[in-house]
């Protein structure tokens, strides 16, 4: 909706909403931006601490999308006049926790009666003009890394209907409340990282169709490679589908090609809406092994799952 409205011209607006980037940097002086995002959503586990992380983690990884230093914050928070004020202390403290690890001052917030509890934060950071991460930029012949497994949307939607086994909810809770920080101060320490975008709720291919649109190239997987969650598959089968992965596939699946034998589950949980997922890296194929050790060796579980091609049809193709 934003594109319909009347565009403004600000010469220090660096990133807007244009090209559907995770964050928006504006200049403030020479070799200083601030990166800017927000986000809030609806609970979808149980423990109130527990949601408090898992929507700061959110929260906080578009800016670590960007690669930007988060700095402030402040908390968005709807809540039921009559629920329990107990439960809000520990969401908050819950996201509080999160803040701190990232180094991230939480420095004010504005809260709103509403009968459906929501939460998360807009988040503030610094970040040089000359380093942004954006979705354009990835070149052919570039290797696409991921820094996390994809099932979080099937996994909530199971525990939500009571059907999620204890290690699959205990797996997306670690996924979740895991900052994508140590990846991105490893991703923009010294390689050649050409494009980045952390993937979420547009699913795998929702995401990858924004770096492949706003860089004139197109992405190839490859779906033996792609990690999962324990149980995401499992969710699938039984039927575990939240309405935001049927959105993203009615939107997205048509500049798909899939070849060699992609199962129908597979294909379903590439276009699962992640929480707090993984970076998504296009980086110059000489760069790669190099990046991919340095990332693991911090501990982050990447892994390298496809590749950029020159722009064809079709936009992204999918293999075994």
């Amino acid at each position: 909706m934003l594109g319909k409205l009347a565009r403004q011209h600000d010469p220090n607006v660096l990133v807007g909403f244009d090209q559907a980037d995770d964050a928006g940097v504006y200049l403030i002086g020479p070799g200083t931006a601030l990166v800017q995002t927000v986000d809030f959503f609806t609970p979808m586990v149980d423990d109130p601490y527990t949601f408090g992380q898992i929507a700061a983690t959110n929260s906080l990884s578009d800016v670590y999308a960007m690669g930007g230093q988060p700095r402030t914050s402040l908390a968005l928070v709807c809540f039921p006049e009559k629920a329990d004020l107990a439960i809000l202390e520990r969401i908050l403290a819950g996201g509080l926790s999160k803040m701190i690890e990232a180094g991230c001052s939480v420095i004010g917030g504005h809260s709103v009666r509403d009968e459906e509890m929501k939460f998360g934060y807009s988040v503030t950071g610094l970040i040089d003009p000359a380093r942004v991460l954006i979705n354009g930029g990835a070149k052919a012949g570039d290797r696409l890394l991921f820094t996390k497994a994809l099932g979080t949307g099937v996994i909530s939607t199971a525990i939500k209907k009571k059907a999620a086994k204890q290690p699959w909810i205990d797996a997306a809770i670690t996924s979740m409340t895991t900052l994508n920080k140590k990846a991105a101060e490893v991703i923009t320490s010294r390689f050649a990282v050409h494009a980045m975008t952390d993937v979420t709720g547009f699913g795998l291919i929702g995401h990858a169709r924004e770096i492949a649109l706003a860089s004139s190239v197109s992405l190839r997987f490859h779906a033996s490679r792609i990690p999962l969650l324990e149980g995401a598959l499992e969710c699938v089968r039984a039927g575990h589908i939240p309405g935001g992965l049927k959105a993203n596939r009615e939107f997205a699946e048509c500049v798909v090609a899939y070849e060699g034998g992609v199962s129908e589950e597979v294909k379903t949980i590439l276009f699962d809406p992640q929480t707090a997922g993984g970076l998504l890296i296009s980086v110059a194929s000489e760069d790669a092994t190099d990046l991919l050790q340095a990332l693991n060796g911090a501990g982050v579980p990447a892994v390298e799952i496809g590749e950029v091609l020159a722009a064809t049809k079709p936009l992204i193709m999918v293999g075994s």
